[in-house]
C-alpha cells in the first residue's frame, strides 16, 4: 500500500478526444468522491495537444468549483513505446511520483485514445491495476459496428444498420446512399462508429440532408454507420461487476430536442431531462436488465458500463443501441445517479470500481508466464 497505509489512486482526465471537456467534469466528480481516508489522491491530465501534465491533486480539490483545470507548468511526455528496455507505463506513472505495486488508475477519459482500448493497452503493459473494462473490452464497446455485430450474435437485437469507410466513399457514395434509402426510408441516423457523446451524430430526413451527414461524420472517423430511425423510448442500465456484474434500475432519457445530441446533453439545459427509474412495467425492467447484462457478457465488458437501449414506442421491441464504457461521471450523469437511485452511494460506487480493478490485477498475477 501507499503511504500511511491507503491505496495509491491516480485519476487520469482530459484527453486528445472531442470529449475532453466532458472528461474535466468527469474527474472533478471522481476527485471529489474519493475517499480521502482510503486513498492518496493523485492527477495527471493530458491536454488537447497530448501533453501528459501531473498535477497536484489536493490543490485541485481545494479549488474544485465546475470543471478540473489543468495546470499547464509542468510539461513532459511518456517515455516512447519503441525505445528499448523501456517500460512505458513505469515512465508514466513515475511522472506522478507513484509506485505502480501500490496503484490504481482511475482514467476518465471519455472518447478516442481514452476509453477505446489505447490507454488501457499502456497500462497493460505497464501493469498497473485500472478502474474499466481492458483493452480487448474497451476497444469493442468504443467502436458500434463491432459491438452491434457481437450483440447481435449474442441473440441481442439491433437497430437495422448499414457501415462504410471513408476510402470507399469518394467512388460509391452513390451506391451507399441509396442502399441505405432501399433499406431503411427516412428518417435515418448517421453516426461516427467510434465516438461517443453524440458528437458527429445526425438526424436526417431526407436524400440532400443524408449525404451531408454522411461526410460530416467522416469528418470525425474513417467508419460510419447509417441506422434505420425508430420511434423509440432512450432507457440505460448502468453494470457494475465482474464478468458476472450488477445492474441498476433502468433510467430513461427523455429528450426535449429532435434526438439526444450533444447540445442536450452538455450544453442546452432544456435539452433532455432524465426519469430515474424509468416507468416501465416489472416484466420490462426484468427484460431491460437481462438485456444489459448480456450486452455486458458479450462484449467482454468488466468493471463498468452503461448500456443504452431502445424501446419502440408502438410495438414495445427492445434493441441494443451501444455501450459507454467510461460513462459520464459528472453530477448529472445517469451512470452515478443510477447507481444512486439503486442504493449505491458515489462514494461507494467508486470503491468497488477500485476492488475490481485490484481483484482483477491479482487474477492477472496468479497466471503463468511461462510453462
Amino acid at each position: 500500500m501507499g503511504s500511511g497505509g491507503k491505496r495509491d489512486v491516480l485519476v487520469v482526465y482530459g484527453g486528445r478526444s472531442t470529449e475532453h471537456e466532458i472528461s474535466c467534469r468527469s474527474a472533478a466528480f471522481v476527485l471529489k468522491n474519493l475517499d480521502p481516508a482510503k486513498y492518496n489522491v493523485h492527477a495527471l491530465a493530458i491536454d488537447k495537444d497530448g501533453a501528459w501534465l501531473p498535477q497536484n491533486a489536493q490543490a485541485l480539490l481545494a479549488g474544485l468549483n465546475g470543471p478540473v483545470p489543468i495546470d499547464r507548468a509542468r510539461r513532459a511526455q511518456p517515455a516512447l513505446p519503441d525505445v528499448p528496455a523501456v517500460d512505458p507505463g513505469t515512465s508514466l506513472l513515475a511522472q506522478a511520483g507513484i509506485d505502480k505495486r501500490t496503484l490504481v488508475v482511475f482514467p476518465v477519459l471519455h472518447g478516442t485514445n481514452g476509453e477505446d482500448g489505447t490507454m488501457q493497452g499502456l497500462l497493460e503493459l505497464a501493469e498497473a491495476a485500472f478502474v474499466g473494462p481492458d483493452t480487448l473490452g474497451s476497444a469493442i464497446g468504443m467502436d458500434k459496428v463491432v459491438s452491434k455485430k457481437l450483440a447481435q450474435a449474442a441473440g441481442v437485437p439491433v437497430v437495422p444498420w448499414l457501415d462504410t469507410r471513408a476510402q470507399f466513399w469518394d467512388a460509391h457514395h452513390g451506391e451507399i446512399l441509396a442502399e441505405a434509402e432501399r433499406s431503411f426510408g427516412y428518417p435515418m441516423f448517421v453516426k461516427p462508429a467510434r465516438l461517443g457523446s453524440s458528437v458527429g451524430v445526425s438526424k436526417v430526413k431526407n436524400a440532400a440532408e443524408l449525404k451531408k451527414a454522411c461526410e460530416a461524420a467522416l469528418a470525425f472517423d474513417d467508419r460510419i454507420m447509417i441506422e434505420k430511425g425508430l420511434s423509440v423510448r432512450e432507457i440505460e442500465v448502468a453494470c457494475l461487476g465482474d464478468y458476472d456484474p450488477a445492474v441498476s434500475v433502468p433510467g430513461e432519457v427523455i429528450a426535449h430536442a429532435d434526438f439526444y445530441s450533444y447540445d442536450a446533453k452538455y450544453t442546452d439545459p432544456n435539452g433532455a431531462s432524465a426519469a430515474i427509474p424509468a416507468k416501465l412495467e416489472p416484466a420490462e425492467v426484468k427484460e431491460a436488465q437481462a438485456l444489459a447484462r448480456r450486452v455486458f457478457t458479450a462484449l467482454d465488458l468488466y468493471g463498468m458500463a452503461r448500456v443504452d437501449l431502445f424501446l419502440e414506442k408502438t410495438t414495445g421491441a427492445w434493441y441494443f443501441n451501444e455501450v459507454n464504457t467510461i460513462p459520464g461521471f459528472t453530477e448529472i450523469s445517469q451512470y452515478p445517479l443510477l447507481w444512486k437511485a439503486s442504493g449505491v452511494e458515489p462514494r461507494q460506487l467508486l470503491d468497488r470500481l477500485i476492488e475490481l480493478a485490484v481483484q482483477r490485477q491479482e487474477t492477472k498475477k496468479s497466471l503463468r508466464r511461462s510453462k
